[in-house]
């Protein structure tokens, strides 16, 4: 037994180091984003507005589509961060899922189950009931505590209830890590609840620094805005070149992709969005180029974009291939691309 644990784990750190230009030896973490698109089980959560993704709902959910809706998304957060690192992502965050059901059958599709991945998720007020939850390798990242931290209406409406605001805390190849996830307000609603969310992510993440100097920190999620609106680029302060990021800030590698590349995680009419995006804090940043790595650094980002990920043909051909269009189940992923970074050490 104490063979077999000792060869996993050295198997751990052979995948997870490489040599660089310097000779030097690195090990390399992918920390990932996903919006899984309504991955609802069949069953009726009482409270809850699920209606649509029963058996006899709209979507006419039943247990041949929710399976395929497992394994497809199996599929996906199995292949996130295998682009650099074979045993994949260490840290995925994800949004619109259900409850624990889900994640424990998620959790036994036969990849996770062989990666052995657990997952953190604390049950929210959402009305449709969606949640954020954080799924992470336990041979990676030591999860020291969790907790949710509720969205406020700062208007005094208490009418509505949105998803909460997940945060994670634990080491990362021995450095303190603050994992948020988030799910903020929706395109229905207007722009300024979507700023009250970058003002109370913000004021989170400065208490968390004020308590603890040394902890990196990840805002990750759907943020249902772009990198250069307001929530994002003033009230969280998430910044679009490195050199502009002062103290609390947090650097946005993802407005580059959408404005100077023209890339996005999702499409609507005929354009690109991105607004799943994972932002650091400034602590895990060569600042200076000197490369030497003796903390989690961010070294490579990119939109993970797989054929099997997009429609091949038709009117939607280049887009997301969504679980259903027009109504119609087509057994496709999601109607949002995943963000995956990956951070390196020195070893």
């Amino acid at each position: 037994m104490k063979h077999t644990f000792f060869t996993l784990v050295s198997a751990l750190l052979l995948c997870a180091a490489y040599t660089n230009a310097q000779n030097r030896k690195l090990m390399v973490h992918a920390v990932a984003f996903y919006n899984l698109e309504n991955i609802f089980d069949i069953s009726h959560d009482v409270g809850k507005n699920d209606y649509d993704f029963l058996p006899d709902g709209s979507y006419h959910w039943d247990e041949n589509k929710y399976t395929n809706k497992l394994n497809n998304m199996a599929r996906v957060l199995y292949d996130l961060g295998t682009d650099k690192v074979p045993y994949g992502a260490s840290i995925i965050g994800v949004s619109e899922v259900e409850n624990d059901n889900v994640l424990n059958a998620l959790m036994a599709q036969p990849g996770m189950k062989e990666r052995g991945y657990k997952y953190i998720h604390l049950e929210g007020p959402d009305k449709r009931g969606v949640d954020c939850a954080l799924i992470y390798n336990p041979k990676a990242f030591k999860v020291d505590k969790f907790f949710h931290k509720l969205y406020i209406y700062e208007n005094g409406d208490t009418t509505r209830a949105t998803r909460p605001f997940l945060c994670v805390q634990g080491k990362l190849a021995g450095d303190n890590l603050t994992v948020i996830v988030c799910h903020w307000p929706s395109r229905g609603s207007e722009g300024v609840f979507r700023e009250a969310a970058g003002r109370q992510v913000r004021a989170l993440t400065d208490s968390i620094r004020l308590a603890d100097p040394s902890q990196h920190i990840m805002v990750m999620g759907d943020m249902n805005d772009d990198p250069d609106d307001t929530s994002m680029a003033k009230y969280l302060g998430a910044r679009r070149k490195m050199k502009d990021v002062g103290e609390g800030d947090f650097f946005n590698p993802w407005w580059e992709i959408l404005r100077g590349k023209g890339q996005g995680t999702l499409s609507y009419q005929g354009g690109w969005n991105l607004f799943d995006q994972i932002v650091l804090s400034r602590n895990m940043l060569d600042l200076n180029g000197k490369k030497e790595y003796k903390e989690l650094t961010l070294y490579s980002y990119h939109i993970f974009k797989r054929d099997y990920l997009m429609q091949q043909e038709g009117r939607y051909k280049g887009t997301p291939k969504r679980t259903t269009s027009g109504g119609v189940w087509i057994n496709g992923y999601s109607d949002h691309l995943p963000t995956v970074t990956y951070l390196v050490k020195a070893m």
